[in-house]
């Protein structure tokens, strides 16, 4: 996968013990990358912790990204060439509850990490992750391309738009021309997929009921999202810095990873889909609190990851679906959640590759 460009290569993770970026370590531990792990240290219940996988990283690190001293000094020892920035506050709801943590970890600690790279005065590719969300929400049929207008509503929307103006300050400031580092940001959001237990998530919510035999309560039933696997953005950012090493006209590239324009589904559509693989699910609509606003239609156009990277997602919203449905069975089987983790690695690029995806060559 990906011409093997990332083996014995080191790479940074910024928040290696979330959902996904647990399983980016998974899978560029896979590929015989040397992973150092940056994170804030993970619930007791989590993927990172279920997989327990902290003993083949090269270095785990449990740091704030706030904490920039911290931050330039790991960066420096381990000379990274490849760096995937995933930290963040990432919950609409706490950001209202708490917005001044929201600000300073998406905007300031994303700044940190720029730093951090800079210091370290090495050729580096730089994945920066940020949000579909960062796009000013105007609720278009088309999808929101890269160029269109960023901004939000809420502490967490606008905390993202606010990053992204930070990335592209870097690269134009420091990076565009004559410069070791590359950096893109990429937007991908409502990744769904096993092992994420965070709150006010449907998934999670949906899980966490059922497994108690509990109703679970819907808020926003008839809100559209482009649901898709946690594999799916993944196998991009990848995609993107395996290519980034040697295309310098995707340096300072902005780039969207999401479903098929038709896989657009409700939150309704997603709960009665997962319901099939779980015997006792029952679920109840309940009025979403007036005080915390959310979009009712949020899509994203992948027309320029298609057309620049040869990159389109592999797995259709049954697929998307029954994926993470699976995951969450073995769990509740008490099944070796390494295992069914990489094995679902596997069989995704198995899926991709009969496609022909450019990446499984």
């Amino acid at each position: 996968m990906f011409k093997n460009i990332f083996k014995n290569k080191n790479v940074i993770i910024t928040g290696h013990t979330g959902f996904k970026g647990s399983w980016l370590t998974v899978w560029l531990l896979m590929l015989g990358a040397n992973v150092t792990g940056i994170s804030l240290e993970p619930k007791k219940v989590s993927h990172f912790n279920l997989l327990n996988i902290k003993k083949n990283l090269r270095n785990n690190y449990y740091v704030d990204i706030r904490n920039v001293k911290k931050l330039e000094k790991i960066f420096i020892q381990t000379k990274p060439d490849f760096v995937f920035h995933l930290a963040a506050q990432a919950i609409v709801k706490k950001s209202y509850q708490d917005p001044r943590l929201t600000w300073e970890t998406n905007v300031i600690g994303t700044l940190n990490v720029i730093e951090a790279i800079k210091k370290t005065n090495r050729t580096c590719v730089a994945i920066m992750i940020t949000s579909d969300k960062c796009y000013y929400n105007k609720e278009i049929l088309r999808g929101y391309r890269e160029d269109d207008e960023l901004g939000g509503k809420d502490p967490y929307s606008a905390s993202k738009a606010s990053a992204e103006h930070v990335i592209h300050s870097y690269y134009k400031s420091y990076f565009e021309t004559k410069s070791k580092i590359k950096l893109c940001s990429v937007r991908a959001g409502n990744v769904i997929g096993g092992g994420d237990w965070s709150d006010d998530r449907i998934i999670p919510d949906c899980i966490k009921s059922w497994i108690k035999k509990e109703e679970v309560l819907i808020k926003n039933p008839y809100s559209t999202r482009p649901w898709q696997h946690v594999l799916e953005p993944l196998s991009g950012y990848l995609n993107l810095a395996s290519m980034m090493k040697n295309k310098k006209i995707l340096n300072g590239e902005k780039f969207n990873f999401g479903p098929n324009q038709n896989q657009n589904k409700t939150v309704l559509d997603l709960v009665k889909k997962m319901s099939q693989y779980f015997s006792e699910s029952e679920w109840v609509i309940k009025k979403n609190n007036a005080s915390i606003k959310e979009s009712n239609l949020l899509k994203l156009n992948c027309i320029k990851a298609k057309n620049l990277l040869h990159w389109e997602p592999t797995l259709n919203f049954h697929d998307t679906a029954k994926f993470t449905s699976e995951w969450y069975k073995a769990y509740q089987s008490k099944k070796n959640i390494y295992q069914i983790t990489s094995q679902q690695i596997k069989d995704y690029y198995v899926r991709a590759k009969r496609k022909k995806l450019k990446w499984t060559k």
